[in-house]
């Protein structure tokens, strides 16, 4: 009761649609974000950046700790200022977003196909997933066509992101997924999860013909196993 209860407070704390978007920044961001920051970002006051991110992590959404922004230590260095990030708790509407549901109705019809076929469960799973992502990958491409390997990325992050994803730039030319939107099933079925997030995902990038960008298999525990790549024009012939 005491966890259903601090749920119902973190969701309610969402309805203030200043909270809310300061959230969402927080949530988005790879490292701890300032006060300072978040209030740039949202376009208020640090006072009341202060006053919303305290209430967000006393309600449990989100979660802090104490650095010098400046890099010195020392004398002179200043004192440390308070930076907030995404709590790792999980609460009843599902943040970070999780597709569970989603993730049973493709097992459920791989079983089946399965059965009915004698195809191993495994790859009836993959080319369900991988079905499921190309027809994502092409309502996108109906209302957006890609232009070139870097849209075609941009527009894969997009899908993504709808999906629960979290697609972060590494600054590099990656695009990591800092969410796994079936973390729990991973957690004891690692190979079924990668499987289903690997094939779910490259069906969105088969469908953004001909930039379809390069998807593949990089585990960690802090995140989704898929990295992503830009990809670029087939050669021809």
């Amino acid at each position: 009761m005491a966890n259903l209860d601090r749920n119902m407070t973190g969701i309610g704390a969402l309805a203030d649609p200043v909270r809310r978007e300061l959230y969402r920044f927080v949530a988005s961001q790879a490292a701890p974000v300032s006060r300072d920051e978040a209030a740039a970002a949202t376009g208020i006051a640090r006072h009341q950046a202060k006053f919303h991110l305290d209430r967000l992590e006393a309600d449990g959404l989100l979660v802090s700790d104490y650095a010098r922004l400046t890099g010195r230590s020392g004398p002179g260095a200043g004192r440390p200022s308070k930076r907030y990030r995404r709590s790792p708790s999980e609460i009843a509407v599902s943040l970070p977003p999780r597709e569970y549901e989603l993730a049973g109705r493709l097992m459920a019809d791989a079983i089946a196909e399965s059965a009915r076929t004698g195809t191993p469960a495994i790859q009836a799973l993959d080319r369900l997933a991988r079905d499921y992502g190309r027809e994502l990958g092409k309502a996108a491409t109906a209302e957006r066509p890609p232009t070139d390997a870097a849209a075609a990325l941009e527009l894969a992050t997009d899908v993504l992101t709808e999906h629960g994803y979290e697609p972060r730039d590494d600054g590099g030319g990656e695009v990591y997924l800092a969410n796994c939107p079936f973390h729990g099933l991973a957690q004891s079925q690692t190979e079924l999860a990668c499987t289903m997030n690997l094939a779910l995902i490259s069906g969105v990038t088969d469908a953004l013909m001909p930039y379809c960008p390069r998807a593949r298999l990089a585990p960690d525990p802090s995140r989704c196993c898929v990295v992503l790549t830009a990809g670029g024009r087939p050669a021809p012939g």
